[in-house]
């Protein structure tokens, strides 16, 4: 359904998310080992940070509103600004295509693409609807037609009682069918019981529900009828042509738009007036693109791989791949979230959305996929990615088929009689394990029973299995045999080579589980020309809580880099950094083409007072903010829009606009944790602190088990001087995440506060076991051995602090007075 997030079936249900939010910059900390000095005031000192939390239904609406289609008819160099825009085209609509364009239209019909959506008739729904129950969860719900020949379902509503509601629109068709509901306000409501449309023999035609495992209410915001699976806030901007979400936030309703139901031509091509217009040699007045009045996807029409000589093992292209065909699907193949409506057609996918990183929930620590992210940030990891392959290659364009099948499709550019062959694959040829696809395009379910290969089209790697835990091909078919098994296999057939081949995943997973140790690798694989972009800018987002002053020249040439994410990732490496540094390394990007990297540098200097703007910059860093207000209205029916909103107003001072925000989110999921935080943080810096505890307690009332709002309640009991209390919300939060090493470090400072030194000890040396490279925790850690005369025991996390920072000055001076020196 949604391009952003969906809970995956039988997994815990947890909101998604859309922009991603932004936190406050808070005054930057340098990034070199601070001894605890004090302990009986640094809770204090912690109390007076501003907490910020990253997480994210509605008022009922009143009025009645239809779905509207729309007619047819030091300083880096600077970069260019974003071109002027030529005078808009407008849709025609696909009828306007077929006249010149039959084949094309002809193998468009009948595909996904034509068949995204649909009203609901009797040609188009699939389901039975003869009266056939279905029981989830306690919940018998009715598929039926009405007198009138309508297509009902009885089922729970948003008050959890039964009631009749008719089927307006059908959404997707294969493998499964899912099925719109109108609702009051102008929203639509995705049922989670999707039809089955496999055949019978596969274990199709029936009822499923996609959170099978998972009991969802009508209190839960994932109930169906809750925020979560809205239409126009999921799933629209992806299944029908020129989609325009028309959310007013006043009055909370939607009038949304589209020029045709279904993903039809001008959703990849782009608007194709002024090319119907070069069609019929008109002289338009605005230039025509490639001379034809549209984007040039001339990369879709390239058979363009040949065999360079006789027995070549790979064919090679015989002329660049043009990457403006394979932009236009990532739009919709990515996980990803929405900065602009109507992007132009073949433009980098940075230009209109924000593409998401390699990192957990998402995607296992190598790469490969885990939750639902739609293929494209696998394959833009792939070796086939990097030696030119577009999508176009594999799939037809327009029916969207494979242009072979089985192997056949891989043959046509690697050697058949070196690849599709036993000692290549070590399988029964024929069989299941002889398919390519098996080894190197592994599927996981989604939906239940949607089977989607990965496509960062890997060599098996059970190696990395062991060590990181990331699945393998192997195992995934020979599901009673280990990882170790598999790695044997391979060395029998293959030798033990492909075991020495580095891979990222091993950074990647560092920079998930190392903390500041990882660091070095990090910016190394960031820079590395050799790997994936995608990869390079997955290091530099890793790499950005642990920067410090030293990596900014490597922070300044990731900035410059030719990859827009890269760019984005870099910037987020300078949040840390002083106002006068982030303005000499990033204003330029204010000018950057691309849209995403613009609204990244005025997120980044958004607090920036003018004066420290150069007076030539203050001009795009306004433009830029508008851009990214811009963005965030357009999420203003999320949650995490409204949070952004809060957060970006709390940095440039409007602490009423942000508490205003925090509000909307609220109001939009009461179970929105950052948004309680962050609200009672606005509060705090009123001086109000009675209606910040207020707001903290309301949210544990809903959530009660959360460890953010327990959290922020013991930093503002603190604050109020009530420190039994105040460690009791500490050990609840700590607790309740256990893998979070700022909560156990800041129960270990207010049990040393408590005058309970031992506790305090006792739960650094566990917390460190599970953060061996915290440094708060190993600050404390030697403090508090220093302070109880145990001299040996802070001289040992002494060095583990030097193994991490080499070269800060102030580990070696702490080294050497331990030492003796």
């Amino acid at each position: 359904m949604s391009k952003r997030s969906r809970a995956k079936p039988g997994a815990p249900a947890t909101p998604p998310t859309a922009l991603p939010v932004v936190p406050v910059v808070k005054p930057a900390r340098p990034k070199t080992f601070l001894l605890v000095a004090g302990l009986g005031l640094l809770l204090l000192v912690i109390v007076a940070s501003l907490f910020i939390a990253t997480r994210e239904g509605a008022t009922p609406p009143t009025s009645p509103a239809s779905i509207a289609p729309l007619a047819a008819s030091e300083q880096p160099p600077p970069l260019p600004s974003p071109a002027a825009a030529p005078v808009a085209a407008s849709y025609v609509g696909a009828s306007r295509c077929q006249s010149c364009h039959e084949s094309e239209f002809k193998a468009w019909s009948g595909s996904h693409h034509q068949l995204a959506m649909q009203d609901a008739t009797a040609a188009t729904v699939l389901g039975d609807f003869a009266d056939v129950s279905f029981n989830y969860q306690g919940v018998a719900s009715t598929f039926f037609k009405s007198a009138d020949g309508k297509f009902m379902v009885r089922t729970d509503g948003p008050d959890g009682k039964l009631s009749d509601y008719p089927i307006s629109y059908t959404f997707g068709v294969y493998p499964l069918q899912q099925y719109l509901i109108a609702f009051p306000g102008g929203r639509y409501q995705t049922l989670p019981i999707a039809w089955d449309a496999r055949p019978k023999s596969e274990g199709g035609q029936r009822w499923l529900h996609l959170y099978p495992d998972q009991k969802i209410d009508h209190t839960d915001p994932l109930h169906w009828t809750g925020i979560y699976q809205n239409w126009a806030l999921q799933c629209a901007e992806c299944h029908s042509t020129n989609l325009r979400k028309g959310y007013d936030a006043a009055s909370n309703t939607y009038h949304t738009t589209y020029s045709e139901i279904n993903v039809a031509c001008e959703s990849c091509h782009g608007p194709a007036s002024a090319h119907v217009d070069w069609a019929g040699k008109a002289k338009p007045p605005y230039v025509a693109q490639d001379d034809k009045g549209l984007p040039s996807l001339k990369s879709r029409w390239s058979e363009a791989w040949k065999f360079p000589a006789e027995g070549a093992k790979f064919a090679v292209r015989d002329h660049p791949a043009d990457p403006a065909g394979m932009n236009s699907c990532g739009a919709c193949h990515s996980r990803r979230s929405t900065l602009s409506e109507g992007g132009k057609a073949g433009a980098a996918l940075e230009d209109s959305h924000r593409l998401a990183m390699l990192t957990a929930p998402n995607y296992h620590p190598d790469g490969q996929q885990r939750e639902e992210v739609y293929v494209w940030g696998s394959f833009l990891q792939s070796r086939m990615h990097q030696n030119g392959v577009t999508c176009m290659d594999c799939h037809e364009a327009h029916s969207q088929k494979l242009r072979a099948e089985g192997n056949a499709l891989c043959t046509r550019c690697h050697l058949a009689s070196e690849f599709d062959v036993a000692k290549h694959h070590q399988h029964q040829a024929g069989g299941k394990g002889a398919q390519c696809v098996a080894c190197h395009m592994p599927s996981q379910n989604y939906m239940v029973i949607h089977a989607r290969p990965d496509h960062s089209l890997r060599i098996p790697r059970p190696d990395l299995s062991i060590a990181l835990g990331s699945p393998n091909a192997c195992t995934q078919c020979h599901t009673d045999k280990q990882p170790d098994w598999a790695a044997t296999s391979m060395d029998k057939w293959y030798g033990k080579a492909w075991r020495e081949r580095p891979h990222y995943g091993s950074i990647l997973h560092a920079g998930e589980t190392q903390g500041v140790r990882a660091l070095p690798s990090l910016l190394e694989l960031a820079r590395s020309p050799a790997v994936p972009a995608i990869v390079r800018a997955t290091a530099a987002t890793l790499a950005q809580p642990y920067v410090n002053r030293d990596t900014l020249p490597a922070t300044r040439a990731l900035l410059q880099d030719a990859d827009p994410s890269v760019r984005i990732a870099a910037l987020g490496m300078l949040a840390p950094v002083d106002p006068l540094n982030r303005v000499l390394a990033a204003s330029a990007l204010l000018s950057d083409p691309v849209l995403g990297v613009r609204i990244e540098a005025a997120s980044l200097l958004a607090d920036v007072p003018d004066s420290q703007i150069p007076s030539a910059r203050r001009a795009a860093r306004e433009a830029a903010l508008q851009e990214y207000e811009a963005a965030l209205k357009l999420e203003a029916d999320w949650p995490s829009g409204n949070v952004n909103l809060g957060n970006l107003r709390l940095r440039q001072g409007r602490v009423d606009d942000a508490v205003a925000a925090f509000q909307r989110a609220i109001k939009l999921d009461p179970q929105a944790v950052g948004a309680y935080v962050n609200l009672a943080d606005s509060w705090r810096q009123q001086g109000r602190e009675s209606e910040a505890e207020k707001v903290l307690r309301e949210g544990l009332v809903v959530v009660p088990r959360n460890a953010d709002l327990h959290h922020a309640l013991g930093l503002l009991l603190t604050r109020k001087g009530e420190s039994v209390a105040a460690l009791q919300e500490f050990g609840e939060a700590a607790r309740l995440a256990p893998d979070n090493a700022r909560y156990a470090y800041v129960q270990a400072i207010a049990l040393h506060s408590a005058g309970k030194r031992a506790e305090a000890l006792a739960l650094l040396r566990a917390a460190n076991k599970r953060h061996p490279s915290d440094l708060d925790i190993l600050s404390a850690l030697i403090s508090m051995n220093r302070e109880a005369g145990d001299r040996r025991a802070a001289l040992s996390y002494a060095r583990t602090a030097a193994e991490l920072l080499p070269d800060d000055q102030s580990v070696k001076q702490l080294l050497s007075e331990l030492e003796g020196r």
